[in-house]
């Protein structure tokens, strides 16, 4: 069923899988020539209540969409009210360092699988090679059990460790509280199980989520892929998609 078009909306956007397709490393996403000019129009429809809500940090989606736009990054690790507006990060845990000595001595780092180190959050990377995953999970589970300050969040071919209370949906959460975005019906799109935080979140707030693709998920709605998003947004918006 086709997602309705509330009369004030307030977007919430996943990056990797909604805005852009997965790519094989996580710096190479293409990003389309027209999501520029698309995210432009959906905040002026909005009056700026557009967030793009990922566990990207917020300059790596200020470097691929080129434009200012409200954000929460590393799950809500990293979070910017406003375009503009200073970016506030939570600090690293100081078991973050030890868990980084541990994964870089995981014995299969380097066959299809990286690590990125985003300070506040530690990533490893499986897409190169997704017959590695299992030993990811055990790897990160095993790095981990000590670790009493770090949450363990899977994802689509990527394992990540992060501090403990932050989920997309309480990013959802702190933007509902004000303006431009309180007052709205909120709507969280995204693909990845991390996106269900958000998408319970928006439904608890009076709005709903949009899961794109396959897979379980609590959202009402779905779009096919990562094009039916864009096309979706851009009846959204009142422009050619």
């Amino acid at each position: 069923m086709t997602p309705p078009v509330p009369e004030r909306p307030a977007l919430f956007l996943d990056f990797d899988g909604t805005l852009v397709d997965i790519a094989d490393r996580p710096d190479g996403v293409v990003v389309a020539p027209s999501l520029h000019t698309l995210i432009e129009r959906l905040v002026a429809r909005t009056s700026g209540a557009v967030a793009v809500v990922s566990g990207r940090q917020i300059q790596d989606i200020d470097g691929f969409l080129g434009i200012p736009i409200a954000a929460a990054g590393m799950h809500g690790l990293e979070h910017r009210a406003a375009p503009g507006d200073e970016v506030h990060h939570q600090p690293a845990p100081a078991e973050m360092e030890t868990l980084r000595a541990r994964i870089a001595a995981f014995p299969f780092l380097g066959d299809g699988v990286s690590m990125e180190d985003k300070g506040a959050g530690l990533a490893v990377h499986y897409r190169a090679n997704p017959s590695r995953q299992q030993d990811v999970i055990d790897a990160m589970e095993r790095a981990t059990a000590d670790l009493t300050e770090l949450h363990l969040i899977c994802g689509k071919m990527v394992v990540e460790a992060k501090r403990r209370g932050f989920d997309k949906g309480a990013a959802v959460r702190a933007f509902m509280a004000s303006p431009p975005f309180a007052g709205r019906t909120p709507i969280f799109i995204g693909d990845d199980v991390t996106d269900e935080d958000g998408i319970r979140a928006a439904g608890a707030l009076g709005g709903f989520g949009i899961k794109v693709g396959e897979g379980a998920t609590d959202a009402p709605h779905r779009l096919a892929d990562v094009a039916a998003v864009h096309t979706w947004l851009a009846h959204l918006a009142g422009v050619p998609a």
